[in-house]
């Protein structure tokens, strides 16, 4: 009987509904792809500016004759400059929506990158590194955002994950470039990915839902028309859009005393949350501190960089490609355990050299530490980003996601400030609060992050946001 409805339904032209949900929601069409790969160019400008500060220091040193206090400024003031854009990402990228906040982002960039490059004292290469800082701040942030606007839901996880891999894929060619010409050039590349990203602002879509939240609804429609292909009905994914968009419209203009409302505390915990255990778990300590482990373990800095590159690209790769299928909570869980193991085998290799001078501790921090990169790229390094663009609802979005992004960022300067102290205080005692903090982690995971993989943004947020219950 089922065949014969079968054949009936095709011979009457009617499609089957597996191919139809196929048709209109699985397959990426030539707009999408590209509106993604020109947003996430401003990822890799993200990791083209962290990762400059290493293989340049040196060079920088040499020929500006900078002393190691003016060059920590350099490094540092990266972060300064990234908190300052976090601040206003969210206002940013609601005036000037999102092409025109990851446009105004990168003009910041380029002078920055300009500054560097042609900068003959320090006061120059810190305005520079300091307009970069802004930059990323901003880009931190809308580059998320934009990408899970834009994307269907079954494709949003994997495409919004695509940041991480790219902000990855800045850091590496940065260390592998940088081992093999000098700092000048190096900035070269930065400042041709900002233009890069620049001059594809002008062939993408703007987001459809941001277009809605502006009552701009015919402009809406022909952005989803553009994103999700000509033959591709939209008129229940547009329909759903305006609903919850009229509906939001309803409420009164949100302030930052909105965010703090009870029926949006699930939302800003999780939010926030992730951030804070994302980089109290160790992240940058790790990064700042592999080259001198790498030493000690008796490898040379530039192997050792590379050994990194090689583990952490790939398992970011397979981040991205399980996004959509195992989902946001096993993966994060995963990756947190990881990351706690990880910690545990460096503190690890500490305490049983000043215990008893085992010589394989230096193996053992190795083996650690390749063990975090991995596992920190799996998961913890982007999941958070997606889930930050996935949760708040778009009238508190902008708000949100500036408070969100400033918290990374300040976590980011906490750590990478006080890392040094705690290391001369104790360094097994300074990894093993990282493994608890990854440990706690997975249990903030499995009792609070809720999944996302296969609902819309609006499903998401309507679940998770009361925003239409009396209060």
């Amino acid at each position: 009987m089922a065949k014969t409805e079968s054949a009936e339904e095709e011979g009457l032209g009617v499609t089957p509904l597996l191919p139809r949900l196929l048709a209109s929601e699985s397959r990426p069409n030539v707009v999408l792809v590209l509106s993604t790969l020109v947003a996430v160019a401003g990822s890799f400008v993200f990791g083209c500016a962290v990762g400059f500060s290493s293989p340049a220091q040196s060079g920088i040193i040499d020929d500006l004759g900078l002393s190691l206090a003016e060059y920590s400024l350099f490094g540092s003031i990266l972060t300064i400059g990234a908190m300052l854009g976090a601040i206003v990402s969210g206002k940013i990228a609601d005036l000037f929506a999102r092409r025109g906040a990851m446009g105004f982002s990168e003009l910041f960039g380029l002078v920055g990158w300009l500054a560097i490059i042609f900068g003959q004292n320090a006061w120059w290469l810190d305005i520079g590194r300091l307009l970069i800082g802004f930059g990323i701040g901003v880009l931190s942030y809308v580059v998320p955002v934009y990408v899970a606007e834009i994307t269907p839901k079954n494709l949003r996880g994997a495409f919004t994950n695509v940041n991480q891999l790219m902000i990855c894929c800045g850091v590496s060619v940065t260390y592998l470039v940088g081992a093999v010409i000098a700092w000048r050039p190096l900035a070269v590349i930065g400042m041709l990915a900002s233009i890069l990203q620049l001059l594809g602002l002008f062939f993408i879509p703007e987001s459809p839902r941001w277009l809605a939240k502006s009552g701009r609804w015919k402009e809406c429609e022909a952005s989803l028309k553009l994103l999700r292909g000509e033959n591709v009905n939209i008129s229940e994914e547009a329909s759903e859009i305006r609903g919850y968009t009229e509906t939001l419209q309803q409420l009164s203009e949100s302030n930052l005393i909105d965010l703090f409302q009870r029926k949006y505390a699930h939302s800003l915990i999780v939010g926030v949350g992730l951030m804070v255990l994302q980089q109290f778990g160790g992240v940058n300590a790790i990064a700042y501190y592999a080259s001198s482990i790498f030493e000690s373990a008796g490898f040379s800095g530039r192997i050792g960089t590379i050994s990194m590159v090689f583990v952490q690209v790939p398992m970011t790769v397979v981040g991205v490609l399980l996004m959509d299928k195992s989902g946001r909570r096993p993966l994060l869980m995963i990756s947190a355990s990881g990351t706690c193991l990880a910690c545990f085998l460096i503190g690890l290799s500490f305490l049983l050299q000043d215990l008893i001078q085992w010589k394989y501790c230096p193996v053992l921090a190795l083996v650690g530490i390749l063990v975090f990169t991995g596992s920190f790229s799996l998961g913890m390094g982007g999941i958070p980003w997606v889930l930050m663009s996935e949760i708040f609802p778009i009238n508190l979005k902008g708000l949100a996601g500036s408070i969100v992004t400033v918290v990374n960022w300040f976590g980011s300067w906490i750590i990478s400030y006080s890392f040094n102290f705690l290391m001369q205080w104790t360094s097994q005692g300074t990894f093993f609060i990282f493994a608890s903090v990854c440990g706690l982690t997975v249990l903030f995971v499995a009792k609070l992050v809720p999944e996302t993989k296969g609902r819309t943004l609006e499903e998401i947020q309507a679940s998770m946001n009361s925003f239409t219950r009396e209060e």
